[in-house]
């Protein structure tokens, strides 16, 4: 009889641990991952879209190969002096 009161007791004790911390523990924990998973699929989204926006500002006109390389004249050429 003793024996059977105690299975009963952490029987419920069990129950109660289980229901009110590890199910909402559980719970919190997922919608927490499912959040973050969000939030960083939404930061990508936007990351992509300011990277398409400034592609048409950085985009040359011309390709690099038929650019003429400027000249640099070293006639011009300043000599550094150190000042103390």
């Amino acid at each position: 009889m003793l024996k059977m009161l105690l299975y009963i007791i952490l029987f419920v004790f069990l129950y109660q641990v289980i229901f009110k911390v590890v199910i909402p523990v559980y719970r919190a924990t997922r919608a927490v991952r499912k959040q973050m998973a969000d939030m960083q699929e939404h930061m990508r989204q936007q990351y992509e879209q300011q990277q398409g926006s400034q592609q048409g500002y950085n985009t040359p006109q011309e390709p690099e190969a038929s650019r003429p390389t400027p000249k640099v004249d070293k006639g011009d050429y300043i000599d550094f002096e150190e000042i103390k």
